[in-house]
């Protein structure tokens, strides 16, 4: 059986010295794997003769760089560490409409029209019978780079690789995201790609390409569209805390969908570490393939995690959750508690 792990790193000075931050994924084949199938490895970013420091686009404000580095591994499934029973979602009922923003605050809704009457099942678990559905999307961009430089599709304009959409048309797009929640207030959810608009590894300071605001008992869907990276962020009230640079910093939930790199695999994860490394809170979160049998969980503050990153993870392999080439149906709980 074929897997993938991928790891955002971000290298930050913490008491004098440089540490790894899980929340700069990678993502290009190492030479060595070239010509296999699937994903094969995961380079250690801590090794420093990857040559490359000196070429990326970094805040500048304080002592941070980012990398990206793309890896791939072949071997059994991770398996949870942890005692942690994860029940399967369950199926939605409620509708979604669409509030694409560039900030928090400002919102339109409207729904993508799509035909949903030729899905092969009913629910937003099925697939269409014919094509999957572009509608909504912007153009497309050229992947480029390699290695930490590598850049996927981040949409034309920026942001419109991600949309949001109704649960009646969810069905129709290959690669979507279910969101609900144990939350009793008003939760803020905010998607980014990892590259943000100005083309840099900086998409999590401050960029939105898709937000909205959860409350109690609502569910949400959001669509990707082909070789998209980037990671989502959740917490109470109407912003994401931010760290001392400026970054989220609250419990993310990372994605990797149809990495043309990685020959169209997808995957996911939930981490901890940037919360962690700010000293502040741990949300719950918890991401399972839509049957339940993959799944990527933390509890609020960290008191049980399985098969996810904290900030002790950060340079491990293997971690989360993987599909090779095809639709992903990804149903998230935030606030999770267990």
């Amino acid at each position: 059986m074929q897997w993938k792990s991928f790891l955002w790193f971000v290298t930050m000075a913490e008491s004098g010295l440089a540490r790894l931050h899980g929340h700069q994924r990678r993502y290009t084949q190492h030479p060595a794997y070239a010509g296999l199938d699937g994903p094969k490895g995961h380079l250690n970013a801590r090794d420093r003769n990857f040559g490359v420091a000196a070429d990326l686009d970094v805040k500048t404000i304080v002592p941070v760089d980012v990398v990206t580095i793309t890896t791939t591994l072949t071997g059994p499934a991770p398996t949870s560490t942890s005692n942690t029973t994860v029940a399967a979602p369950a199926e939605p009922t409620g509708l979604a409409t669409r509030k694409p923003v560039i900030s928090i605050g400002l919102s339109a809704s409207f729904d993508v029209p799509v035909d949903a009457t030729s899905s092969t099942a009913t629910g937003w678990t099925s697939t269409p019978s014919g094509e999957f559905s572009t509608s909504g999307f912007g153009k497309r961009t050229e992947s480029s780079g390699s290695g930490v430089k590598y850049r996927g599709n981040v949409g034309n304009p920026w942001g419109s690789n991600i949309i949001e959409v109704s649960s009646r048309n969810a069905s129709q797009y290959k690669y979507v995201v279910q969101f609900t929640g144990s939350n009793t207030a008003n939760w803020t959810v905010v998607i980014w790609n990892k590259v943000g608009p100005d083309g840099k590894l900086d998409g999590w300071y401050g960029n939105s390409a898709v937000n909205f605001t959860l409350g109690a008992g609502e569910m949400k869907y959001v669509a990707f569209d082909e070789n998209s990276q980037g990671a989502w962020g959740a917490s109470q009230g109407s912003s994401l805390p931010t760290d001392d640079h400026g970054g989220y910093s609250c419990t993310w939930g990372e994605f990797d969908f149809g990495n043309t790199s990685n020959k169209g695999w997808s995957g996911w994860d939930v981490s901890a570490i940037q919360a962690q490394v700010a000293g502040q809170t741990v949300q719950g979160m918890k991401i399972c393939n839509h049957n339940g049998e993959i799944c990527s969980i933390i509890t609020s503050d960290a008191s049980t995690v399985a098969n996810a990153y904290t900030k002790s993870e950060a340079s491990v392999d293997g971690i989360g959750g993987a599909l090779n080439s095809g639709p992903v149906r990804l149903a998230t709980v935030l606030d999770y508690r267990g």
